[in-house]
């Protein structure tokens, strides 16, 4: 028999909490000057665990070719990654209308 999530109920196989968490949250896409003005795009409002947000992390760093790191909560990338950050969060099922990118 499968596990149960202890959060819905339902076994771990069809559980549906990380995607219910996913569309309830606030995320903001914005870019910071770092030393020596090298551009970093910072995403901010991740509601999941360490491991979970390492994993989005990882995977953006692999679709867009660039380093980063992730720091209490938020997620840093190399570059300026804007406008290409909202697509991909969409493609790993974030919610559009949830996503906000400062210009």
């Amino acid at each position: 028999m499968s596990e149960i999530c202890a959060i819905c109920g339902l076994p771990k196989d069809i559980c549906v909490c990380s995607d219910i968490s996913k569309e309830g949250q606030k995320i903001i896409v914005k870019m910071d000057k770092r030393k020596y003005g090298s551009p970093t795009t910072v995403i901010e409002g991740l509601e999941a665990k360490d491991d979970e947000i390492k994993s989005v992390a990882k995977k953006l760093k692999e679709k867009l070719a660039c380093g980063g790191t992730c720091k209490a909560k938020t997620i840093e990338l190399q570059g300026d990654h804007r406008r290409k950050v909202k697509d991909l969060l969409v493609q790993l099922g974030f919610a559009a209308d949830s996503i906000e990118v400062i210009q």
